[in-house]
């Protein structure tokens, strides 16, 4: 009989890897000195059922973040890719810039968050110059795709969130169409509205590109993301950085595994 695989999740570190489960969470960090720290916990809940879509997605992706200030109480030698002034820098930047895109004139609702959705990439491509985030990204997608997959993995990842990029622009685009056409003082609301339902469509959307990853729409939407691991987001890791990830992964197994007897 095979083995149920559990669902693994994770990010990438400056100097380390991040890997989450259902219920779980292990963070490993290769320090300034070499040595090769572990901690690990349990994953805050937020209680929607896996059943209701539209908002089973925003939910799990809501208990991912809500990780990572344990993971830097617990492992405060963690360094996130945006604790680094460029990467701030550059957020309030591309904020800037996507509201000035949002407020034009001379461009259509559509348009405006697919230019907005393109500049809202640029903290994440900073991020990614330099240091090492690219290699440990790499690293947590051959571990994970190791244990779920065998040997051969590969530094890209089907569920690697990257291809969310896809659905989710296209996804703001359609919901800000929609949302212009609302009266003006139902506007503000409308758009609002607009953008949440847009990210959680494109969670489920994602889902269903996850389960018929060989659909030509699926591929379609997949492929920004795809390029985008490829290209930019990853980078082949070196064997001690590979250590790293394994030790997250096995860390985050071993808590799930004590958790189901």
């Amino acid at each position: 009989m095979r083995e149920q695989k559990i669902r693994l999740g994770g990010m990438a570190l400056a100097n380390g890897v991040l890997v989450h489960g259902p219920s779980s969470w292990a963070c490993a960090v290769r320090t300034s000195s070499g040595a090769l720290k572990v901690a690990s916990g349990r994953k805050p809940r937020v209680s929607v059922s896996p059943e209701l879509p539209f908002l089973r997605g925003p939910a799990r992706l809501l208990e991912a973040m809500l990780v990572l200030p344990r993971v830097k109480h617990a492992l405060p030698e963690a360094r996130f890719a945006f604790e680094r002034k460029n990467v701030l820098a550059t957020m309030a930047a591309a904020g800037i810039a996507a509201r000035a895109i949002r407020e034009s004139k001379r461009l259509s609702p559509a348009v405006q968050e697919l230019v907005s959705g393109a500049i809202s990439l640029a903290p994440a491509l900073i991020a990614l110059r330099g240091g090492e985030l690219a290699a440990y990204h790499g690293a947590e997608h051959i571990s994970i795709g190791t244990y779920e997959h065998g040997e051969g993995a590969k530094k890209e990842h089907e569920r690697c969130g990257s291809h969310l990029v896809g659905p989710l622009i296209l996804a703001s685009a359609v919901g800000a169409s929609l949302a212009s056409r609302a009266p003006d003082r139902l506007r503000r609301p409308a758009s609002l509205v607009a953008s949440l339902g847009a990210f959680a469509a494109s969670t489920e959307v994602f889902g269903w590109m996850t389960r018929h990853p060989e659909h030509p729409v699926a591929r379609a939407l997949a492929w920004p993301g795809t390029e985008l691991q490829s290209r930019v987001a990853t980078a082949e890791p070196s064997p001690e950085q590979v250590e790293v990830a394994q030790a997250a992964l096995d860390a985050c197994l071993k808590l799930e595994q004590d958790g189901d007897r």
